[in-house]
């Protein structure tokens, strides 16, 4: 059996793997609210003692487990909770002799050449580089960012925390956007903007008197509120919220494409994007993707696909383990 888990600021999904072949298929799986618990690997106990039962007479030969934040050393300081998350550590919890540890994006990017094609939905299908660099961008509770590139045999993924660099405006709303997050950060980001959190960010400074009911609780996500009313139109300044989000979404993912020279494609993984998937369609994505003045036409010509599967960080995590065992 091998066990695996995707570890976020909101939530920890893990899974237990059956393998046959070389292929993995998942037995049990759970999910726990990640900031419940003080430690990951009180997580990982709860776990077992729930999993035991489909355990049966095997064993765990290996886990892995994808993680908000830099591996550096078999260890990871998660980014949005505060855990240190170490495979020695979980090596002794779970008694098995390899613990594998991802960057969440690396995780998800090891789960690419395992999912079928009805887990993504193309944006543009483009004119793929066979062993082109791929990127990977998603933003969640945080904003994710890697990118993929050809070995000879495989794609290796290779980490990045591209999503705490500079937020950088394209236009003058954006410009003026810029300026609004100035007064209340020290540093404005992507992934301040390109997360959950940047709905209501983006929806303040559009229209700073318009308040919806879950701005006035401070234990509520407004989130969903912002994106439903937007997807379906029945506030004016939530539509545009989504509509601004969705434009600078589309824009940092051509600077990565761009950055990488990702030929072999632009991947979009994460939450947000499979909630907001009508408006990832509409074309505001992908147009402020290619806009690019000298190389418009070298983007459009990039394949785009959203990845629907939001367990793809789980799968990849669990092939990496696999992989781990076989060494």
């Amino acid at each position: 059996m091998i066990l695996a888990g995707d570890v976020g600021g909101t939530k920890c999904n893990l899974a237990l793997f059956s393998e046959k072949g070389g292929t993995l298929t998942p037995v049990f799986k759970q999910r726990f609210a990640s900031k419940e618990f003080a430690q990951f690997e009180r997580i990982v106990k709860e776990f077992s003692r729930q999993a035991a039962d489909h355990l049966g007479k095997e064993s765990i030969v290996a886990a892995g487990f994808g993680i908000a934040g830099p591996v550096i050393n078999g260890t990871v300081r998660a980014t949005n909770l505060p855990w240190i998350v170490d495979t020695k550590s979980l090596i002794k919890e779970l008694s098995v002799p390899h613990v594998v540890l991802l960057n969440d994006l690396g995780a998800t990017g090891h789960s690419i050449e395992h999912l079928p094609s009805q887990d993504f939905c193309v944006l543009n299908p483009g004119n793929p580089e066979p062993g082109g660099t791929r990127a990977l961008i998603a933003a969640g509770t945080g904003l994710g960012q890697s990118f993929l590139v050809w070995d000879g045999g495989r794609y290796r993924v290779v980490p990045s925390e591209g999503g705490h660099s500079d937020f950088a405006p394209h236009t003058e709303q954006q410009i003026e956007l810029l300026r609004f997050m100035r007064r209340r950060y020290p540093q404005v980001s992507w992934e301040l903007i390109l997360s959950g959190r940047g709905f209501r960010t983006i929806h303040e400074f559009l229209a700073p008197k318009v308040i919806h009911a879950t701005f006035e609780d401070p234990d509520a996500d407004p989130a969903p509120e912002i994106t439903r009313r937007g997807l379906d139109k029945s506030c004016r300044v939530c539509s545009d919220t989504l509509d601004l989000w969705t434009a600078i979404y589309g824009a940092e993912a051509g600077n990565l494409a761009l950055k990488v020279l990702a030929l072999g494609g632009v991947y979009v993984a994460g939450g947000i994007a499979v909630k907001i998937l009508e408006k990832m369609k509409d074309g505001t994505f992908f147009h402020a993707f290619k806009d690019k003045w000298k190389f418009e036409g070298l983007l459009s010509n990039v394949p785009v696909s959203i990845v629907l599967n939001e367990s793809a960080p789980l799968l990849g995590a669990a092939y990496e383990a696999l992989a781990a065992s076989d060494k």
